[in-house]
């Protein structure tokens, strides 16, 4: 694995860990776009509210944090608050990427959809939530293939956007990025990791600590499942390279298991050896401070890999051809492109020699 490799450095239920056997306007600007509290202000000052909405999964939603951050960026002064699943809208918040969070379920949006006289445009529907009444812009990713949405929204919030759709080039990190700020060639001020808060952090050291992590040893984390089945390398790949950890200095290994990620652990167990530590449905947050202490990731292409990519964790991330647009933003995290049909020599050796670093 060579020297300096697999360093120690640095969805919900909540089972432990256990063995297994500039001016407001400025978007065009190079201003910092990272996460910080929100400006102070003075007493009964209500600051003018952001909302953005994005119902979708976890990677896709953390594919938007580009975006996210160039929206913070443009309006300082804004409340930036996130409509989405509550638990990924809470991870978000949690990491300071956004103030606040909503369940997107709780707008009541759907009263917005459907063919209505255009009277109807000049007032609110009874059942849309107060964070849609109060906004002073909305930045949709969501609905853009309606239009009577599109014209409803445009006509009860003038500063709201209704992005379009993910095209079929590009990555899609990107293409969010230019629905909010349009042209900007260098990217690289929003594409920075992640800063895991310190108390997120301390609460991933006891979680480690308790599986029996002694702070010292390395910590890779894998993660064998995916959104579907076409998206999972095979369990014996993921078994093969881990086995090959064993005559370069094995790290502690810690598999993450999700809700839906049951059958993918289950092909994966059997073929581990002793000692490596399960981590079950953990809440988002509480993953993330496990993630802050690890030397490297492993895992297929899903929200749990994106989210390691973000938080800075040196991260191997493996993708079919055809979905690489779906690839993490970070400048440092380049995806391997596998065959998840059967398990190839070669896609095995590139994927420990990735994941082992550089002289690995």
């Amino acid at each position: 694995m060579g020297p300096g490799a697999l360093q120690a450095h640095r969805r919900g239920g909540g089972r432990p860990v256990h063995r297994l056997g500039r001016t407001a306007d400025d978007l065009y600007g190079h201003g910092a776009g990272h996460e910080r509290p929100p400006p102070r202000r003075r007493a009964r000052t209500s600051p003018p509210l952001t909302l953005v909405l994005h119902p979708g999964a976890l990677g896709d939603v953390l594919l938007a944090i580009p975006a996210l951050r160039a929206i913070r960026q443009r309006w300082p002064d804004a409340r930036l608050t996130l409509a989405a699943q509550p638990r990924i809208g809470e991870l978000l918040t949690t990491l300071g990427v956004v103030d606040r969070s909503v369940a997107f379920d709780s707008l009541g949006l759907d009263a917005l959809f459907g063919d209505h006289p255009v009277e109807a445009d000049r007032a609110w529907p009874a059942r849309c939530a107060e964070e849609l009444r109060r906004a002073a812009r909305v930045v949709s990713w969501f609905g853009s293939r309606d239009p009577d949405f599109a014209r409803r929204l445009t006509s009860l919030v003038p500063c709201a956007l209704v992005a379009p759709s993910v095209g079929g080039h590009g990555a899609v990190w990107r293409h969010l990025l230019g629905t909010v700020a349009p042209g900007v060639e260098d990217a690289s001020r929003w594409r920075e990791r992640i800063a895991v808060p310190a108390s997120v952090a301390d609460a991933g050291r006891r979680e480690l600590e308790r599986a029996g992590w002694d702070g010292r040893t390395p910590v890779l984390v894998v993660h064998p499942g995916a959104g579907g089945r076409t998206k999972q390398w095979p369990a014996q790949g993921f078994a093969s390279v881990l086995e090959s950890l064993e005559a370069i200095g094995r790290p502690m290994v810690v598999v993450h298991r999700g809700p839906a990620d049951a059958d993918a652990v289950a092909a994966l167990r059997p073929r581990l050896a002793r000692g490596v530590v399960l981590l079950e449905e953990p809440p988002l947050a509480g993953l993330a401070g496990v993630l802050s202490h690890a030397s490297a990731y492993l895992g297929n292409d899903s929200g749990i890999s994106h989210l390691a990519a973000a938080l800075g964790v040196r991260s191997t991330v493996l993708f079919t051809a055809d979905h690489v647009a779906w690839r993490p933003w970070l400048c440092t995290v380049e995806p391997l492109v596998v065959s998840t049909q059967t398990v190839e020599p070669a896609d095995v050796d590139r994927v420990r020699r990735a994941l082992a670093g550089p002289g690995g």
